[in-house]
């Protein structure tokens, strides 16, 4: 049975959320911002936040800058996931991943279709580590963040969770780099 092991101690990670919007500013960002606070209210850290327009390049060169920062153990970005000419976030994120987590788009659609119905067919929510980092796209409404930080990602990111997490496995997901 899934459940948090209080005999251990939380360990906070640094997450930096990116918003993929061509309109969007800061002060307008709900979905940023609902997950910039459900981070602070686990008691993780935001390690940056920014906004940058639909253009893939421009994404995965943002992501990969935050896969080599030190100062980043996980990447949230929201917007671009849908089925749009413009909705390139997907495509970026896979541009960067190593892995892909395929098991999180299957949550993630079975948790929308509790709250969505069919219409979480539109979503092309991913997951996926580059560079020892995980990297989450998620749609670019403030529900879907909601969603799936509450369902999925404040139990995975807390190194208390268990049956597993993770968390438990950050210094694990490189190891194929420093194998010569």
């Amino acid at each position: 049975m899934p459940r948090i092991d209080e005999s251990l101690e939380f360990i906070p990670v640094r997450i930096a959320v990116l918003t993929v919007s061509d309109t969007r500013s800061l002060e307008e960002d709900r979905s940023g911002q609902t997950l910039v606070d459900r981070i602070a209210r686990a008691g993780h850290v935001l390690a940056d936040r920014r906004i940058i327009r639909d253009e893939r390049a421009q994404i995965a060169d943002q992501l990969r800058a935050w896969v080599a920062d030190p100062g980043v153990d996980v990447i949230i970005s929201t917007g671009g996931t849908g089925l749009t000419g413009r909705d390139v976030t997907v495509e970026a994120h896979r541009d960067v991943y190593e892995k892909e987590i395929e098991a999180f788009a299957t949550v993630f659609t079975l948790i929308s279709m509790e709250k969505i119905g069919t219409s979480a067919v539109q979503s092309r929510a991913t997951g996926g580590v580059a560079g020892g980092t995980y990297l989450f796209a998620l749609p670019g409404s403030p529900g879907a963040c909601k969603d799936a930080w509450d369902a999925i990602l404040e139990k995975q990111l807390d190194y208390r969770h268990r049956p597993c997490n993770f968390v438990e496995i950050m210094p694990r997901l490189d190891e194929h780099l420093r194998r010569k």
